[in-house]
């Protein structure tokens, strides 16, 4: 931990005025050198929040809190005794005396001042800016006021600028049901990052998404009615373009005027001017880093990348280390409504005598070009639409590739193309632009510091913690150098297959095996063949071969034959087994919609059988005190009555939540009972690596919470929308937007693909939440392969779904109508009729709870204490 020094008159102090992205790594770089040991450090920042990720700030839309979105770890804050002071602006400098004047009025004297305020929306001098309906894009209070204004007072929505974030904003507006509208001043989208032929390939794929793209043309009046509010716009071209909510994106200026006003040098289009090291030109004493710094090659930089450069510099000139900032990389990735777009290095080929590369594919929205000198090396380029091998090529950039430009642009398949891997790289190629980290000091960290992991890179290198761009090419450069180093990359599942479970799967599906054994004897590793297999792989074969069952001609059955060896402690008794070895019962209530005379039914069960009773979180009732030889009585009478097994107890769909709806909500757009109890009933049963949750919310008031569900649907006036990859467990994870404005086909459709492709490639135990964010790019690829069938998969997905509705058979029903099955359901195998003396209870609230005292004495019942009875 770092001894903070007490503030005294001898301590030096660095004020940092605002707390940005920028702001929060210029304080990592403090605490790196050792000067918030040795330093007074103030942290004045104006938003009402400390730093979080501006770059994502989109995803807030596809359900992230502001709180995921959050850099800063209050723990750094107080282990290094920052004074983070949020909501109190500097108002002014005096640079004579050296003291810094909040908002709060409260005064600062400083040693050393460092000035990252960023930077201001620009909005364009046009009549009616101010108006109601009128917005800037870039801050999360920014964000909140555009959604709830959507929400309630707009259906079109129009977006001034077409550059990265216009294009985030344009996408934000549909997302919130609002018919999107485009216009960009320049003649193509993202005029600073593509070329002609980039923006028409990005042009053509946005247009086929619902939006409308007005280039060429500017903004000149933004019309109101006679309240004040929005009503249009009045374009450049003359012509109107109706709107209720006009959001400005039309770029950035620094923010600068603090500067100003306290007399340092700002250039002429803005920015404050500094020399090398980050440091005013006007002030030694006073440093500027970030979008409010005017560089001394000239330039404002608006990414986060040189601004860490920036804070890194000044930081280390400040602890009297050798640094200097003299340009950066303006190479990009993003994905802009679902499209791949980058540029790096001389993308629009300014170099004297170069040549273009290009590869263009109009109807499925592809365009690839490289920029190269005479003598083949790579200057820059342009990728829309797949930006795979943006890494790779980065990394290339000012030197020659060992393969022609022309087979880099090729996609695979398509002539002679090659797809160079980041071994081919030199060790000085920068991979991480973000911290300026090489393919050298990524192999270190794993030659020379031992670490073995992409997380132990991250922490070791700051590779990856940035953008997150090269997040794929750090993992195959730690890999292959594992590899190389001697040390075997083992995936397999266990000790006994040394295949992943993603590969077990494909071997039972293509081979058709039903059984472990046989799968074991003939797949596994030489030394487990013939044995008995071990806990981790038998469970996870099991779930395997019933997923798979009507496929490849298995029982469905989990407890037939070899099947019930296999499996976990809860589906050995198909129940839940709890601390005082009693069970638990959850039958099925589809969508939480339950007739009264079933709920009657529930209360005599649970009633005659002595159950303790409790309404779950996924809107189910679930009887807990049941003794082992008491379910099959239990789920008899359940069954009469309609009811079957709700999974509890498995690794399958548990619960598809479900608010009112339309049906008798006033907020509600789509009927969202029917839609949960069609999927719930769709879905019951199906076998995968962990527990799936959904739910389905019937507006964007979200009261189902689908957005913390493996899959979560929330209705829009058009339809549906699909999210993924939700958890609300010990590791909460909001679910990602895979699709929007879906019909109930299109809907069941992506639904039925993405579970069966999250079973086909999951590790075993693994959730989706964890799944998505493991599996190599992430959200994008499985949007690729479940939405456009990158991969050509999705029929059979789709039909092994088909497979699993049509053979579908309640679990229950098939071991009450089985003697032979029912033969299991026993305290004692030698004494049948005899009940397990431990598991008992006592009164609790009306109702009774697990004699816990008895249990962990081990003694028979008391006379006073309840026994879990089918005569009470």
């Amino acid at each position: 931990m770092t001894a903070t020094p007490e503030a005294t008159e001898a301590t030096p102090t660095i004020v940092l005025v605002g707390h940005g992205m920028v702001g929060q790594r210029f304080l990592e770089a403090l605490a790196e050198r050792g000067l918030t040991a040795t330093h007074r450090v103030v942290v004045l920042c104006e938003e009402p929040r400390p730093a979080y990720d501006r770059v994502a700030l989109t995803s807030y839309f596809s359900g992230k809190t502001p709180e995921d979105l959050s850099m800063t770890d209050m723990e750094f804050i107080a282990t290094h005794g920052i004074e983070l002071r949020v909501g109190d602006p500097a108002v002014s400098v005096d640079r004579e005396a050296r003291e810094v004047t909040a908002k709060s009025g409260e005064v600062f004297s400083y040693d050393t001042l460092v000035l990252a305020t960023g930077s201001y929306p620009f909005v364009p001098p046009v009549p009616g800016k101010d108006a109601e309906g009128c917005f800037v894009y870039r801050t999360i209070e920014d964000l909140l006021a555009i959604e709830e204004y959507a929400k309630s007072k707009a259906k079109v929505g129009a977006v001034v600028g077409g550059g990265l974030l216009g294009l985030e904003a344009a996408g934000a507006l549909k997302g919130l049901g609002l018919t999107s509208h485009i216009v960009e001043f320049a003649p193509r989208l993202m005029p600073v990052q593509v070329d002609d032929g980039g923006g028409a390939a990005l042009l053509r794929t946005i247009e086929e998404m619902g939006l409308s793209v007005h280039t060429g043309v500017g903004t000149q009046e933004v019309l109101v009615d006679a309240e004040g509010a929005v009503t249009g716009m009045k374009l450049s071209d003359g012509s109107e373009l109706a709107a209720d909510m006009v959001v400005f994106s039309a770029g950035v200026r620094p923010r600068d005027q603090l500067a100003r006003d306290c007399g340092l040098t700002v250039g002429e289009r803005g920015g404050i001017t500094v020399d090398e090291q980050c440091r005013t030109v006007a002030d030694p004493h006073v440093f500027a880093i970030g979008e409010c710094a005017l560089a001394s090659d000239g330039r404002v930089y608006g990414l986060v990348a040189p601004g860490y450069e920036q804070a890194e510099t000044a930081a280390a000139t400040i602890a009297s280390d050798e640094a200097s900032f003299t340009g950066a990389d303006l190479s990009t990735k993003l994905k802009l409504l679902g499209v791949d777009v980058a540029s790096f290095g001389d993308a629009h080929g300014t170099a004297e005598d170069c040549l273009d590369v290009v590869y263009s594919d109009s109807r499925a929205g592809l365009y690839k070009k490289l920029v190269i000198s005479r003598d083949g090396t790579l200057l820059g380029g342009i990728l829309v639409g797949d930006a795979e091998a943006y890494g790779t090529l980065k990394a290339f950039t000012g030197s020659v590739p060992p393969v022609s430009p022309e087979s880099l642009v090729l996609p695979a398949g398509a002539g002679e193309s090659v797809q160079l891997g980041p071994s081919a790289l030199p060790d000085e190629a920068i991979v991480c632009s973000c911290h300026n980290v090489s393919k050298g000091t990524i192999r270190g960290a794993v030659t020379d510091h031992q670490c073995t992991t992409v997380p132990e890179v991250k922490k070791c290198t700051k590779a990856g913690t940035g953008c997150g761009s090269c997040v794929k090419v750090l993992g195959q450069l730690v890999n292959a150098e594992l590899e190389a180093s001697g040390v075997e990359v083992d995936k397999g599942l266990c000790g006994c297959f040394g295949q992943t479970r993603e590969e077990l799967y494909e071997i039972v599906h293509a081979l058709r095996i039903t059984t472990y054994q046989d799968l074991l004897d003939r797949h596994g590793r030489e030394e487990a063949r013939g044995g008995d297999g071990c806990e981790v792989c038998k469970p996870a074969v099991g779930s395997i071969i019933a997923s798979l069952a009507p496929t490849i001609g298995a029982s469905g059955y989990v407890l037939d034959g070899e099947q019930a060896a296999l499996q976990d402690t809860n589906d050995h008794f198909l129940a839940n087994l709890q601390k005082n070895g009693s069970y638990s019962v959850v039958p099925r209530i589809p969508g939480g919609e339950i007739a009264p005379e079933k709920l009657i039914v529930i209360g005599e069960i649970a009633r005659d059988f002595g159950l303790y009773t409790k309404i779950t979180g996924g809107q189910r009732i679930d009887m807990f005190g049941a003794r082992v030889e008491q379910l099959p009585l239990i789920w008899a009478r359940l069954v009469d009555a309609g009811f079957e097994s709700g999974h509890a107890y498995g690794k399958s769909l548990r619960t598809v939540k479900s608010c009112v709806g339309q049906t008798w909500c006033r907020y509600g757009v789509q009927d969202s009972v029917k839609m949960a109890i069609d999927l719930e009933l769709r879905y019951r049963g199906l076998r995968s690596p962990h527990k799936l949750k959904s739910a389905v919310s019937g507006c964007q008031r979200e009261c189902a919470e689908a957005q913390s569900k493996d899959f979560g649907v929330i209705a829009t006036a058009n339809g549906w929308n699909l999210y993924v990859g939700g958890n609300g467990g010990a590791t909460p994870r909001h679910a990602d937007l895979l699709a929007q404005d879906l019909s109930d086909a299109e809907l069941i459709r992506l639904i039925d693909r993405f579970l069966m492709f999250y079973i086909r490639t999951a590790d075993r135990l693994e959730r989706t939440s964890t799944w998505l964010e493991r599996i190599p790019g992430g959200l994008d690829h499985v949007r690729d392969v479940v939405v456009h069938d990158s991969l050509g998969i999705c029929d059979e997905l789709e039909q092994l779904m088909r497979a699993h509705v049509a053979h579908y058979r309640d679990e229950w029903s098939e071991t009450i109508n089985d003697p032979e099955k029912l033969a299991r359901f026993v305290s004692f195998v030698n004494a049948p009729d005899t009940p397990d003396p431990v598991v008992a209870f006592v009164p609790e609230r009306d109702q009774m709870k697990p004699d816990l005292p008895l249990l962990s004495i081990g003694m028979r019942p008391a006379a006073d204490v309840l026994e879990g009875s089918a005569q009470r």
